[in-house]
């Protein structure tokens, strides 16, 4: 609870860091919730907030909007596509300079 007055003590005392906070908290709810509706409100927001980092991300965002819609909106990801190539490439990392492509393949097949 003391953590959550000393949060709101602060953002109180600095309107930058508040409306970062709330941005930041938007998004996250709009990720979480797959609410890809409310993207192109939480762009226009963020460009007009006046935060350079915020607005560059939205502006980025803004770029492939549909592929960030759609992402926001679909359940479908590609979470155990990412896990299994992040886990080769920890294997490629684990042998570089001590073997060659037919002992990583084993290390690949049998992990």
């Amino acid at each position: 609870m003391d953590e959550e007055v000393q949060r709101k003590a602060v953002l109180a005392h600095c309107p930058e860091l508040d409306t970062a906070a709330g941005l930041v908290t938007s998004f996250a709810e709009m990720l979480t919730l797959l609410e890809g509706d409310r993207l192109t409100e939480w762009i226009t927001e963020a460009m007009t907030s006046g935060l350079r980092g915020i607005s560059t991300f939205a502006v980025g965002l803004n770029s492939d909007f549909a592929a960030v819609q759609a992402g926001l909106t679909t359940h479908w990801n590609s979470g155990h596509v990412e896990g299994a190539v992040n886990r080769i490439k920890m294997l490629k990392r684990q042998m570089f300079g001590r073997a060659g492509f037919p002992l990583l393949r084993k290390r690949v097949l049998l992990a």
